[in-house]
């Protein structure tokens, strides 16, 4: 209970002055004349003053209200390395134990966890929540068991009170982590990419280690093993060998006594490009399609086209002299035997054997395909006639064999049961019958390797497609496609369809029909597996702790099997399924809690000092609690400080006038009639 003299003057505060005044210059002024009753006078005033202060006694019933103290334990990734984790349940405990036996205190317990996606620790946004839910006012003291490494520092509250750190780790802890810098997202195949990698210790690393193993694998391939300086920054040259997604996977092996390898590793995910794509396209002679080829491979500014289209077959003789003539001869020699590695793709576009390609030459182009060139044949009449391409020595590597018939009858280009699951074919048209145009011309062919991904008149192939050795044939069986291009009873999806043969034909990885591959969003992984075949195993995923996990692979479409897996960590996940292996990234491999992992305070000593806080080491002991004045230093060798707020609530106020209105008017009355009464007696 406390008790307080309160005014509630009747009049404003400047007419009380003024009051005030008066009655002291009138008592003054008696006092200047000697009169005998001056003291009386200024009674009088004093009452009159008492009566228009109006003063009241204010008693109040307080309840005293108990002290807040927040413990806040981080639990995030980093606490779980060495012993750690134990260090932040003891040292936790033996706080919450002591809080709780303190009088008139009360603990709220904050546990911290891992932030959203790779946001590391949130401990301020967690502490700065807390304090959102409590009065100021009662908070004494907050404290922090964590390694000291918080990653949303500039979201720390107002401290209405000391906050301590209670430092987990140990004193000899070190730590080794491999660091990239200026990865880029895409690549020029064939051109080298620069990468800056550095192997970095911190801590109480041993001495005398100067270098250290790193390890660089692409597309889970066996890796490669250098010894590179710790502390120095290196540049590493790579050169993408394939076109779409290179996944690049650095590795530093766990060194003995370090405190984690999850920040030993790195995955870069590059995509590679074609700066140009070089296109030789050889046309038999002048015929409606040869523009649309040329038209199609024109419009793509990624595309080198060097095409020559055969008007004077050496057979023809009309007399005029060679001089005379307006055309440029054939570079045979050049095109098929200098420089025929420099194409990715060589077209024959209803080419026959004329005399003008020596077999010795297309025995060049076979060989070329069988060391990872590529050849698409885009048949005629001439493919089914004696000097079909057949019957030269390129007839090795063609999947199809001409029957010497041709079928001039118009028909409906199909997509085969193999073509609805190849990445070529799949999904051109979901109707059946396919909603394009008819072709007029099919040179009936006998496969005889690879895959047939389309039929045409009476179910013969139409498109064949096969790998040779390293490379890859596609076989045409008519030269009637530029129908679809001219939009002949509706067009039909033949630009499309190229630009899938040639991806296909240059390995591009998205394309390749039998695959496996992985896509992220967040933590969730898809994993999918393409195959022409009606059934696939079971996947296989590896979790950056070695974790092995089978998930059954259910079909979604022709060809295609998805499943959904959430990752529990954030790192490096490898899949595999049968004799097919991916890897991905969920998050960065290093993710933020361990880019940094020896415990420190210096992150958190500005904001303690502000608040008159300390850092203190688990290692050392839990130290002890004392209550500290607010202002003063709240640590010490072996204790932290509280700061005791003795907040109460009040739950009775009474008031009683001291000095009645009434009553001091007519008192000031009898001090001004005393002092006539005394003075006219003088």
């Amino acid at each position: 209970m406390t008790r307080q003299i309160l005014l509630d003057p009747l009049l404003g505060w400047p007419l009380i002055w003024a009051v005030a005044a008066l009655a002291v210059v009138i008592t003054a002024l008696a006092l200047w004349r000697g009169l005998a009753g001056w003291w009386l006078r200024g009674l009088a005033g004093a009452a009159l003053l008492a009566a228009l202060l109006n003063p009241s006694l204010q008693t109040e019933d307080r309840e005293a209200l108990s002290d807040i103290v927040l413990l806040a334990v981080d639990r995030s990734a980093s606490q779980t390395l060495g012993t750690r984790e134990d260090q932040t349940t003891g040292a936790a405990e033996a706080l919450a134990a002591r809080i709780e036996a303190r009088p008139n205190t009360e603990l709220r317990r904050i546990e911290i966890g891992d932030g959203a996606g790779d946001a590391g620790t949130q401990a301020m946004t967690a502490l700065a929540e807390a304090l959102a839910q409590e009065p100021l006012a009662r908070v004494a003291g907050m404290i922090l068991v964590s390694d000291g490494h918080v990653h949303d520092l500039a979201a720390a509250p107002a401290l209405p009170a000391p906050l301590h750190l209670i430092e987990t780790g140990e004193s000899s802890d070190w730590d080794r982590r491999l660091m990239v810098e200026n990865a880029p997202a895409f690549a020029i195949l064939g051109e080298p990419v620069t990468l800056s990698l550095m192997i970095e210790d911190s801590g109480a690393s041993p001495a005398g280690a100067a270098t250290a193993p790193l390890e660089i694998s692409v597309d889970g391939a066996a890796p490669l093993r250098y010894e590179i300086t710790i502390g120095r920054r290196f540049e590493v040259p790579i050169v993408l060998e394939h076109g779409g997604r290179n996944v690049l996977h650095f590795r530093v092996p766990a060194a003995e006594g370090e405190l984690t390898d999850r920040n030993n590793e790195a995955v870069i995910q590059i995509n590679g490009v074609r700066d140009r794509l070089r296109v030789l396209l050889v046309s038999g002679e002048p015929h409606p399609g040869e523009r649309t080829w040329r038209n199609l491979l024109k419009s793509d500014s990624s595309v080198d086209l060097v095409h020559f289209t055969i008007l004077r077959p050496p057979e023809k003789q009309d007399g005029v002299p060679v001089d005379e003539l307006s055309l440029i001869a054939f570079p045979t020699r050049e095109l098929f035997l200098d420089k025929i590695d420099d194409f990715d793709l060589i077209i024959f576009d209803r080419y026959q054997r004329r005399g003008i390609l020596p077999a010795i030459y297309l025995d060049n182009v076979s060989a070329y395909v069988e060391n990872g060139g590529a050849v698409l044949v885009a048949a005629g009449p001439d493919f089914a006639s004696a000097d079909s391409l057949y019957r030269s020595p390129l007839a090795r590597i063609l999947p199809g064999a001409p029957t010497a018939r041709v079928i001039e009858a118009p028909f409906l280009p199909r997509i085969s049961e193999t073509g609805q699951r190849h990445p070529v074919t799949e999904g051109l048209s979901r109707a059946d019958p396919p909603q394009w145009g008819r072709w007029f011309r099919h040179v009936e062919v006998v496969s005889e390797a690879g895959d047939v991904v389309m039929t045409g008149a009476e179910d013969r192939p139409l498109l064949i497609l096969n790998r040779v050795g390293e490379g890859r044939v596609a076989l045409l069986a008519s030269d009637h496609a530029w129908l679809w291009n001219r939009g002949f009873e509706g067009g039909g999806p033949q630009l499309e369809l190229l630009r899938r043969l040639s991806h296909w034909m240059m390995k591009e990885p998205e394309l390749e029909e039998e695959a496996l591959w992985a896509e992220a969003t967040g933590q969730q992984m898809r994993i999918i597996r393409r195959s022409l075949g009606d059934d696939v195993g079971v996947a296989t995923v590896t979790s950056p702790s070695g974790e092995e996990i089978e998930i059954p692979l259910e079909e979604v479409g022709p060809g295609r099997f998805e499943a959904l897996y959430d990752g529990p960590q954030i790192g490096l996940y490898r899949i595999t399924e049968g004799a097919h292996e991916a890897v991905i990234g969920l998050g960065p491999a290093a993710p933020r809690e361990f880019e940094a992992t020896i415990a420190t305070g210096a992150i958190l000593q500005p904001l303690i000092d502000s608040a008159s806080g300390g850092v203190r080491r688990v290692e050392d002991g839990v130290p002890a609690l004392r209550d500290v004045r607010p202002g003063r230093p709240a640590a010490g060798r072996g204790w932290i400080g509280l700061t005791p707020r003795e907040a109460y609530v009040t739950a009775d106020v009474t008031q009683h006038p001291l000095f009645p209105a009434w009553a001091m008017l007519l008192l000031a009355s009898g001090f001004i009639i005393a002092a006539w009464l005394r003075e006219g007696r003088r």
